[in-house]
């Protein structure tokens, strides 16, 4: 392949409000060498997202929340969906800032620690959204009742679960959301290192860049 090469031909905005629509014509790379033929693709422009896994090692409890999603408005078992809190990232602010942000608008839980998960595209054939994923030490007593910002219709219940209940509500298929599903399986692997280091000393910088 050529260098990895992209030319923007042209773009236009078919639509703007919570998201943009570009519709983008190019040319791109062939990995047997040369230049595709003009392909036109839809792209929508959301700007990138924090979203982290609230976690009590002390309890070994996580903090989740459930509120009304309309992606899945068709789906036979509804439109709420079980999910990690999460935000959009706003020019100026860092992923971190984000994650403690929303973990206190949507959960009413102060983040004692960050830990970062891993950095991923949710959807790279139709969107540039980018979800920076953290998992973050709170105490689960303190989490409790309904949240959200009204102005922006928000309407989110809090859950606190054991651990590995939530781990079999994604086994069951009744935790259907990427964000979720990615942390609490990465819990599942990492959760004695977690315990052992938010457990075994005092807090120290994890946060990452």
């Amino acid at each position: 392949m050529d260098d990895g090469k992209v030319e923007i031909l042209s773009r236009e905005i078919c639509f703007e409000g919570f998201f943009r629509l570009e519709r983008i014509h190019l040319r791109h790379s062939l990995f047997a060498g040369g230049m595709s033929p003009v392909i036109s693709r839809e792209l929508v422009e959301r700007g990138d997202v924090a979203a982290v896994l609230l976690y009590d090692p002390a309890a070994d409890k996580v903090v989740l929340i459930e509120q009304f999603r309309v992606g899945p408005i068709a789906d036979d078992d509804g439109p709420w969906l079980i999910e990690i809190v999460a935000g959009l990232i706003e020019p100026g602010e860092t992923p971190q800032d984000v994650a403690r942000r929303e973990a206190l608008e949507e959960a009413g839980c102060v983040v004692a620690e960050l830990m970062p998960i891993t950095t991923f595209y949710a959807s790279p054939s139709k969107t540039t959204e980018r979800s920076f994923l953290f998992c973050g030490r709170v105490d689960a007593s303190k989490a409790d009742g309904i949240h959200g910002l009204r102005h922006e219709g928000e309407d989110i219940r809090v859950l606190t679960l054991a651990t590995d209940e939530a781990l079999a509500l994604v086994d069951s298929g009744r935790i259907n959301s990427a964000w979720p599903i990615i942390a609490l399986l990465w819990l599942a692997r990492e959760r004695e290192r977690v315990r052992i280091l938010w457990l075994g000393s005092g807090p120290r910088n994890v946060e990452g860049d």
